[in-house]
């Protein structure tokens, strides 16, 4: 009996002893894994405004891609695109709207915290990351409404740019007062989807 019960305790310990392997195991496969996200995720990692200039200058292409929600963003951070824009055109193709138009600040903030999530999580080097301002939140005469919409890209949404439509000399104006204040603009002229009450379909 005394046998018996040695060997069931050697038998209990020996258990005891791979499991405390096992966890020490995982434990140190996730701290590696960790510590390999924390040493891509660099700003040397990120790319950025200077960087895109940088590709300008060689004569490198620059590549861009649309996504709107968590797994697209996962697949464009691991197929190392440059630039992701999450666009009002969501309203259109996630949300079912006829135009652009009915898209809202907590709408775009919504798409962009989910895009950003999807970049972070993919370990890869980091897109740039661009809001699409939408529809009534920065063609004011107090470019103060607009600086602080694009604050709240930013601070809300972790974007690294904001992207506002049309070329005139009030956007002028909007662009210079939210660059001036700390946030990168992405233009956009050419075809404006947003004034289609104006331009038509």
């Amino acid at each position: 009996n005394h046998t018996t019960y040695r060997e069931s305790h050697f038998h209990v310990h020996s258990l005891c002893c791979l499991k405390l392997l096992h966890k020490m195991n995982f434990f140190c496969r996730l701290t590696f894994a960790g510590n390999s996200l924390l040493k891509k995720r660099t700003f040397a990692s990120k790319i950025s405004a200077l960087s895109l200039n940088s590709k300008k200058r060689r004569g490198q292409k620059i590549t861009m891609v649309t996504a709107y929600d968590y797994p697209s963003a996962v697949h464009v951070a691991r197929a190392g695109l440059d630039i992701v824009l999450v666009g009002d055109s969501a309203g259109m193709v996630e949300m079912g709207y006829e135009t652009t138009q009915p898209v809202t600040m907590d709408q775009m903030l919504h798409h962009c915290q989910n895009v950003k999530r999807g970049l972070e999580s993919a370990g890869e080097s980091s897109p740039m990351l661009i809001g699409d301002m939408p529809l009534g939140s920065y063609e004011y005469d107090n470019t103060d409404i607009a600086l602080k919409n694009a604050y709240r890209f930013v601070k809300e949404a972790s974007v690294d740019a904001v992207k506002i439509e049309g070329g005139s000399t009030e956007r002028a104006n909007c662009v210079n007062k939210i660059v001036n204040g700390g946030v990168a603009v992405m233009g956009h002229i050419g075809l404006t989807p947003q004034a289609i009450s104006v331009i038509g379909g």
